[in-house]
């Protein structure tokens, strides 16, 4: 099983949450996912972005794939290295 972390969208129509989230690869997005890690909303000022850091370090080390997203928000926040 290849397993992702990813966004899954939440919140009312036009007003974008999403939840940082362990799933499944081939799920659908908004399906059933292993462990909620954390969430993200893009339209507070400043950016909301809560991780438990722990827990994702911990899914990375079993081999778990962040999406391009994902990768972005877990460097600004500091749990992966920058890019060189």
């Amino acid at each position: 099983m290849a397993v992702r972390i990813r966004l899954t969208r939440v919140g009312a129509k036009k007003q974008p949450a999403y939840r940082v989230v362990v799933a499944d690869s081939r799920s659908a997005r908004d399906s059933r996912s292993i462990e909620t890690i954390g969430h993200y909303n893009p339209r507070s000022e400043p950016i909301e972005f809560n991780i438990d850091a722990e827990k994702a370090r911990s899914w990375l080390d079993k081999g778990a794939q962040p999406s391009d997203t994902v990768v972005r928000l877990l460097r600004q926040a500091g749990i992966l290295p920058a890019a060189k």
